[in-house]
């Protein structure tokens, strides 16, 4: 599925991210931290309780499910999935890649793109999902909310320990890409920052702020959907962008401690 955002006459499309720095994983760390998270991401809505193997065709893939999450069949898609050029051997520091759906195929559907165990300084780890499309169907209506985002990105925290999150329209990234420091946070609907990048500063209403355990800070700019269309909505978010900024949150990618 891709995104719409700079075509008139569509909707905004939304994603969310979780991004870390270089750390070397085994495929089994990396379907275990795979299981985790889809376990975080069934309770938030149907539509994110079901995903399936990556097959040639949808209904191929509904005979495959993933879920429950079974760390050996993830751990397996993991191996499968190695980096490597094109009849060489595995570049072992570029890790593992994985890509699978929840079964749809279009704009009503969802995909994870993941890329773990990598430990090159050259690439970053990420979990993207990528979300349904409003107009297309019943899902997206009941997906973007800040209820459930909020919940997405607090699970991609807790199973991925990233050094930050985010979930936002491609609209708004693509309007603040141009001020963004290689390989810094966004500031977006929701954000993550982990713990060790500093405290977060108090922020102006109706931006909310919650610890996610002891691994960082989530925030939530407003409890409506956000979109690039209301200027209210991005006047917000670079308020909070330049908060976060002067507190020192907003460096580029670092490894954990």
């Amino acid at each position: 599925m891709t995104g719409q955002a700079n075509v008139k006459g569509y909707p905004e499309t939304y994603y969310a991210g979780a991004y870390w720095g270089p750390r070397r994983e085994s495929p089994e760390e990396c379907a275990r931290r795979t299981a985790s998270f889809l376990d975080f991401l069934a309770p938030g809505d149907p539509f994110l309780a079901q995903w399936y193997k990556p097959t040639r065709s949808i209904k191929d893939a509904r005979k495959h499910p993933l879920m429950p999450p079974d760390v050996p069949t993830l751990t397996e898609l993991f191996r499968r999935g190695v980096n490597r050029e094109k009849g060489g051997p595995a570049i072992e520091e570029l890790g593992f890649s994985f890509w699978f759906g929840n079964g749809g195929g279009d704009y009503d559907s969802a995909d994870l793109r993941i890329l773990c165990g990598c430990y090159s300084e050259a690439v970053s780890n990420a979990c993207v999902l990528e979300l349904p499309t409003l107009g297309h169907g019943s899902n997206a209506e009941r997906v973007l909310t800040s209820r459930v985002l909020s919940a997405a990105v607090r699970g991609m925290a807790l199973a991925w320990d990233p050094d930050w999150s985010i979930a936002m329209s491609h609209a708004h990234r693509d309007m603040v890409q141009t001020r963004r420091i290689p390989k810094a946070p966004y500031v977006g609907w929701v954000t993550y920052l982990a713990r060790h990048r500093g405290t977060v500063p108090p922020l102006p209403a109706p931006v909310r702020i919650e610890k996610v355990e002891d691994k960082g800070t989530l925030i939530v700019l407003t409890p409506e959907r956000f979109t690039a269309s209301n200027p209210e909505h991005v006047a917000l978010a670079e308020r909070v962008r330049e908060l976060l900024d002067r507190a020192g949150l907003l460096k580029p990618l670092q490894a954990q401690p």
